[in-house]
């Protein structure tokens, strides 16, 4: 099924991976479609805990095909590349977390399970968008980085203007927005991009490792629930975040897991957790 990426499951970790390296896995709309599918895909195997994001070769991704950004400027939509993708249709994510999380790219904080991008090597344009909309980052030394739409005549795009002020701030986010500049690794980790700086072809291991670590030691309600919480609480008052909280420790309270919590750490054992399970 799947033409533009590869999707492999190791433990507990799906790995996605774009899957054009003559093109630095360059964004078709078909990769899109299936990066899509492979999220909703790893959402529902209750063996995977997390879920990582990287490219293949030197790359993780130049951003969109400028084939397709040249047909896109051409005809102002964004088609299907002549490609019949209906087999492809999938809707990851929590939609009971309402519309602000349904709009486009949006989707990925939604996922139920922690995304982790594995940033190797390039990450530019929708890359880059994507990769910050991701719960992770981790980042090779290397890796070079680059809003670049102020270059290409084109806006902050695809919840980069929400996402990355948040994670820097609003200056630093201006500066990278309006110069386009390119930056490493070391400049990400700096900013705060990065969430763990890593050697060069490291990413990948590095982010199956956390990986592994959370499916050894939490419970993945707990990190679904936990994730839902710190993004629905970035737009909510204090007040109202602190009442939402309350009741949903409240309702942690009751669940096997808060019971198999406490019973592991008295008998100084590794807990085991129930499985996330996604009904389709």
């Amino acid at each position: 099924m799947y033409q533009h990426i590869l999707y492999e499951t190791h433990a507990a970790s799906a790995v996605i991976t774009m899957n054009r390296p003559d093109r630095l896995n360059a964004l078709t709309v078909r990769m899109l479609a299936e990066i899509k599918h492979a999220l909703a895909r790893a959402e529902k195997d209750p063996q995977v805990t997390g879920i990582v994001l990287t490219g293949a070769g030197r790359g993780f991704s130049a951003g969109m095909d400028m084939d397709a950004l040249d047909e896109i400027s051409t005809t102002n939509s964004i088609g299907a590349e002549g490609d019949d993708l209906s087999a492809l249709k999938a809707e990851p994510g929590d939609a009971s977390l309402g519309e602000d999380f349904q709009v486009t790219y949006a989707y990925l904080l939604s996922i139920r399970k922690p995304l982790i991008a594995a940033v190797n090597g390039a990450c530019a344009g929708l890359a880059f968008s994507i990769a910050m909309l991701c719960d992770l980052r981790f980042v090779a030394q290397d890796a070079k980085f680059t809003t670049a739409f102020s270059q290409r005549g084109l806006v902050a795009e695809h919840g980069v203007s929400w996402i990355l002020p948040r994670l820097i701030g609003p200056s630093r986010a201006l500066d990278l927005l309006w110069s386009a500049r390119k930056f490493d690794g070391f400049e990400a980790d700096r900013l705060g991009l990065a969430d763990r700086l890593c050697a060069p072809g490291e990413t990948l291991t590095s982010a199956q490792g956390y990986i592994e670590h959370l499916a050894a030691t939490a419970s993945p309600t707990s990190l679904m629930i936990m994730k839902q919480q710190v993004y629905r609480h970035l737009m909510l008052p204090l007040g109202e975040a602190m009442q939402d909280t309350n009741t949903l420790m409240a309702e942690s309270l009751t669940r096997e897991d808060f019971r198999e919590g406490v019973r592991s750490f008295v008998e100084r054992r590794a807990p085991r957790f129930n499985p996330l399970t996604v009904e389709e």
